[in-house]
């Protein structure tokens, strides 16, 4: 009663202060200076000027009635807890289960100057705007000579005569690390040979030039390596021979690769160029991918990139863009209003990046001229003209050829200054090529410039001597907006290489594997964050010399496996069987030693008395949440045995955000509580566990405890106890076949047509009776099978080419539906031959109860030629699609790495997902997603053979229903090139993609130490900031001093309902101080840099205190102590 009264006081307090403030603001008004009173007349400024005040006024009116109505709501909730225990879930009358109130009120403060980034209107509107180019272009695919997919291109000879022609020559060699081989086995076969025949033959002739991009290959290299030819390599980068470009670990997919990793190879390959060569990259080439996202250049550019190249972009685009010289462009991002993200970017013209398609636009000509083609070698020219060795009595001719092939790829570009590439995959593995293409060339360059009236300067060079010319001719420094060139913004998907042959089956091909990559991904930066901030607070302790330094080599290991796996090959899904084993593989590995380090930094950060600390690798302090047995195994939930002893878990939420979670552990006892760190009892849901759809697990039961505050980032404590049952475990009414248990009630029915429903405080939920499926007015979900074409040209791990629209799943038996109902969440698991789903519905406050929890388990391990679709019936992500009815079906696929939503002016329905996979809106108000393919044939682009290793994949997704509030914003957004999420979307991808992770303190004899939760933040982070990393960086081998902090604020949408989100944050105009944010910790220092950590910005002041745009991702070089 004396806390009711206290905080009744306490409200009416605030009450009051808001009352008297508005008086203050009131009389303010009134007593203004500048208000002039003659005769009672106004001068019309000053009735202008009263006008605004009056608006201002009702303004904050406005706000205080919010104000007064969160105290109002607090006041209430906190009364309605402040007697007796806490309350439990409780049945109401009809059935269903009510769980009690939150005893925090969640509440949501956005500033309306926040929300107005997500309207735009500021900055000019790009020259080309990629919906807009796909809008007007016809895909007719004409003939276009020789060569095919563009056109005839003539020239007048006299048009270099004031401004000769400016050719540089560039040597590379594309080097996949793992496709048909794996990475070893092409380092050992290929990739050594490359690099130290590179170190001798470059330094015959300082003429020379040689780029190269992928640092894993490198860094393997460079280990292997003497010191001299270390010092040699060192020498060939300092004089501008060789180049570094792009400089991340691979040369990443940039369709499924989600931005935390596609940032983290890119970091640890550019870390380890500044400490091994001491070189920072400044040109990005990327040659293979199958597709570019507009992330890459943002991400290049706050990398203090100058300018990039492009390759792989839909023909029909090149063509376009070559017909109006827009093959160079500044690529900016679309939700840039002040032009600072713009790069200069490079599109090469022609089909491939190989020798016959680079030199201009004949590739029978062009073929002549790549050396290795010479009569006698092991490949030769599919034109049947083989190239012929230069020769004194042949070189005028030849060099001539080779010129009109110059000057017509020239004509597609704006300036005089031309890219002409050298190279193919896995070239200059032998001396003999590199005598055969450098000595040729050497002959006809010598001719070509002793020549003035051919009006042409031809050389080798790097990516960076071609944009330094091209910077040179107009007289500007690399870096700044060319002048004359136009600005472009959008992507560059879905991408087709002839005819109807779209690259969009490996947004899906492999499911299983782009799945481990993002629980890598979670557990890598969860323990990044963890190891920084144990390691920060062992040293302030004095006590590193007893903490397990070594881990630090277990977290630089994943990061390169994770990095390795973001290869264009890789987490695409289209390498041979063999290497996508390999690559599983290096990701488990990963996956097992991250879990090691991250139990390792816990179980310090938990303990009481620090002093007690001691790591035993034989007998670790805390266990692991699940462990799979194998690299293609699902994984399998550790058993936690009870006897009469408690048993502690420590949870760990690795987000910022507070959230309240509901936390799933597999016990041997039906007979447990759960009970907080201070030993109140919690709310729990048991349940059985299911080997079938029919047969359960006998003596393992599933306990998810209550809906657990999880402050952020942090390591709390529940506690399991095996007791009697009690109100506090109730158990879950199933409602299907099954076995019975004297633990948990089951009831068997028969099949039944009859709808039926689940709800929670803000969803209701419906189901068909007969399949189980979700089945709303305005939401439905069934499964979709493609087949492929009976003509040559088939689906494969790279294309789809389906043979029509999809037909609906005939499996041979109805599916067995289970009904699972209890306090904290009910969910529907439908059990088909190929698949099993589970809607799950949480009856929990917070923001996993304003989203339905779906998985589906696909096994299609039978099928022949067969793709199995789901849809969801009711534009995409970040970067709006339009439906393109001139383009085939598979043209309209696109990437989902994160989530794809569709919406009207009445709602918006999001599909988050936990892994990267292929997805379309093929018809009005319908999302269709691959969950998985098998293909029986390859598909003619060089892997030979087709996708027959399915395994069974378990994908993950999170369904959110919004409504649309402000007219004005709809107007404004639905016919803008960019649409943004809604704050309550992102923080429930991030839910989604990571989850709180359960550790078990291992049984001791006797008691374990005393442990205590651990916050390391000591306050909570604006709504739409995150940490993307703290990643401890390196010296020599050990972990250095210094961590490197990557936020990213996050670009939202306010148009969505904002009620009942579920948390507890605000907004502050991207304003954050740092200084005080981990709690125990000193910030010693502050450096803000470039995303990579190359460039410092500035100079390090005192000041903590940052600011961060919309959508920026900002790196700060911090020292904790």
């Amino acid at each position: 009663m004396k806390l009711k009264k206290q905080v009744t006081v306490c409200g009416a307090a605030i009450f009051c202060v808001a009352v008297f403030s508005l008086y203050l603001m009131l009389d303010r008004v009134q007593h203004d200076p500048t208000r002039h009173q003659s005769g009672g007349n106004f001068p019309r400024s000053q009735i202008s000027v009263l006008q605004n005040r009056i608006e201002q006024l009702e303004q904050l009116l406005e706000e205080n009635h919010e104000i007064i109505s969160h105290i109002k709501d607090s006041v209430l909730e906190l009364t309605a807890h402040a007697e007796g225990p806490p309350a439990l879930p409780h049945h109401k009358p009809n059935g269903s289960w009510v769980l009690p109130p939150e005893s925090r009120p969640s509440f949501l403060s956005v500033s309306p100057q926040d929300c107005q980034f997500a309207l735009g209107g500021k900055g000019q509107s790009p020259d080309l705007q990629m919906l807009a180019v796909y809008s007007l272009l016809p895909f007719d695919n004409q003939d276009g000579g020789v060569w095919k997919q563009g056109f005839d291109i003539t020239y007048e000879p006299s048009e270099w005569d004031t401004e000769p022609l400016q050719v540089f020559v560039v040597p590379h060699s594309h080097n996949d690390p793992g496709w048909i081989k794996t990475f070893d086995k092409y380092y050992y076969d290929q990739t050594q040979h490359i690099l130290n025949s590179m170190v001798l033959k470059m330094q015959e002739d300082p003429r020379r030039r040689f780029i190269w991009s992928e640092i894993s290959f490198f860094s393997k290299w460079w280990d292997n390596i003497s010191a001299q030819k270390r010092a040699a390599v060192r020498r060939l980068v300092g004089n501008g021979q060789l180049e570094m470009v792009t400089g991340g670990w691979v040369m990443p997919d940039e369709a499924n690769s989600h931005y935390f990793a596609m940032i983290d190879q890119l970091i640890e390959g550019h870390q380890w160029l500044e400490k091994n060569i001491g070189v920072t990259p400044r040109s990005g080439w990327a040659v293979d991918p199958f597709g570019h996202s507009s992330t890459m250049p943002y991400l290049l550019k706050r990398s203090n990139l100058t300018g990039m190249l492009i390759q792989r972009v839909h023909y029909a685009i090149k063509k376009h863009f070559a017909a109006t010289q827009n093959l160079e462009f500044m690529w900016r991002q679309t939700w840039d209003p002040d032009a600072s993200t713009d790069i200069f970017c490079h599109m090469m013209p022609f089909y491939s990046y190989d020798v016959p398609h680079t030199c201009g636009p004949d590739p029978k000509i062009c073929c002549q001229f790549d050396f290795k083609r010479l009569p006698g070698g092991r490949i030769n020219c599919p034109w049947k003209v083989p190239p012929r060795a230069i020769t004194d009595a042949n070189v005028a001719e030849r060099a001539q050829l080779l010129l009109d092939q110059y000057r017509k790829k020239s004509k597609l570009y704006r300036s005089k200054v031309l890219l002409v590439p050298l190279g193919d995959d896995f070239r200059y593995d032998k001396p003999q090529e590199w005598d055969a293409q450098f000595l040729n060339y050497q002959r006809i360059f010598d001719f070509l410039n002793s020549r003035p009236n051919l009006h042409v300067q031809a050389q080798f060079g790097t990516l960076s001597d071609y944009f330094d010319a091209l910077y040179k001719k107009v007289g500007i420094v690399p870096g700044m907006k060319l002048p004359g060139f136009p600005v472009l913004s959008g992507d560059f998907f879905s991408y087709a290489d002839r005819e109807d042959h779209y690259w969009t089956g490996y947004y899906t091909s492999r499911p299983f594997y782009k799945s481990l990559d993002r629980v890598l991904e979670a557990h890598l930066r969860g323990a990044e964050i963890l190891y920084s901030l144990a390691l920060a607070h062992a040293r302030r302790a004095g006590a590193d010399s007893r903490y397990p330094l070594s881990d630090y080599a277990l977290l630089s290991n994943a990061r390169r496996n994770l990095g390795l796996f973001q290869h264009h090959d890789a987490i695409t899904g289209t390498a041979k069987e063999a290497v996508a084993v390999d690559y599983g593989v290096r990701l488990l590995h990963s996956l097992t030693n991250l879990k090691r380090v991250i139990i390792n930094a816990a179980h310090y950060l938990v303990l009481g008395d620090k002093d007690t600390y001691h790591n035993d690798p034989t007998a670790p302090f805390l266990g692991v949440d699940d462990t799979r047995p194998s690299q293609d195994s699902l994984p399998e939930r550790t058993v936690l045995r009870m006897d009469t002893s408690p048993r502690f878990l420590v949870v760990f939420n690795p987000l910022e955000q507070e959230r309240l979670s509901v936390v799933p552990v597999l016990v041997d006892s039906p007979h447990v509580r759960v009970l907080s760190e201070e030993g109140q009892p919690l709310p729990s849901q048991l349940s059985v566990r299911w080997s079938s759809a029919t047969d359960t697990v006998p003596d393992v039961y599933q306990v998810r405890g209550a809906p657990v505050p999880l402050p952020a980032p942090i390591l709390i404590l529940p506690i399991l106890r095996v007791g009697l049952p009690s109100s506090h475990a109730a158990p879950a009414a199933m409602t299907p076949r099954g076995l019975s248990s004297e633990a948990v009630p089951v009831h068997v029915f028969p099949a039944a047509a009859d709808d039926f429903c689940l709800d929670n405080q803000h969803l209701h939920a419906c189901f068909s009776g007969r399949s189980g499926l979700l089945q709303v007015r305005r939401v439905s979900c069934e499964f979709l099978v493609y087949g492929t074409r009976t003509s040559k040209d088939k689906s494969g791990a790279y294309l789809f080419l389906p043979d029509g629209e999809a037909k609906p799943y005939a499996p041979k038996d109805p599916p067995v539906v289970r009904v699972t109902e209890g306090p904290l969440f009910s969910e529907v698991t439908s059990y088909y031959q190929h698949v099993q789903t589970v809607v799950r519905l949480y009856n929990v406050p917070g923001v996993e109860g304003l989203s339905l929890d779906l998985s589906c388990l696909v096994d299609i391990r039978d099928h022949i030629n067969k793709e199995l679709t789901s849809t969801v019936s009711r534009y995409l992500g970040i970067q709006p699609r339009r439906y393109q009815r001139k383009l085939p079906l598979q043209a309209n696929f696109y990437p989902m790495p994160t989530m794809a939503y569709i919406q009207d002016a009445q709602s918006r329905l999001t599909l988050h997902t936990a892994q990267a996979l292929g997805v379309s809106s093929l018809g009005s108000g319908q999302l269709e997603v691959i969950l998985d393919r098998r293909l029986m044939q390859d598909d003619n682009r060089g892997l030979g053979q087709g996708l027959k290793d399915n395994k069974r994949t378990c994908n993950r997704f999170r369904l959110l229903l919004e409504r649309r509030t402000t007219a004005s914003c709809k107007e404004r957004e639905d016919g803008r090139p960019i649409s943004f999420p809604s704050l309550l979307s992102h923080i429930t991808s991030m839910h989604l993609n990571a989850e709180a992770l359960v550790m078990p303190v291992a049984q001791e004899k006797p008691a374990p130490p005393v442990l205590r939760s651990f916050m390391p933040l000591s306050t909570t982070l604006p709504c739409d900031f995150h940490i993307l990393n703290l990643r401890m960086l390196q010296d020599d081998s050990l972990p250095s001093a210094e961590a490197a902090l990557i936020l990213h604020r996050k670009g939202f949408d306010c148009s969505l309902e904002a009620k009942n989100l579920g948390f507890n944050c605000t907004t502050s105009q991207g304003k954050l101080a740092l200084g005080s944010l981990f709690q125990g910790l000193e910030m010693g220092s502050l450096q803000p840099t470039s995303l990579t950590l190359m460039y410092p910005l500035g100079t390090a002041s005192n000041s903590t205190s940052i600011h961060l745009d919309p959508m920026e991702i900002a790196t700060f070089r911090i020292r904790l102590g």
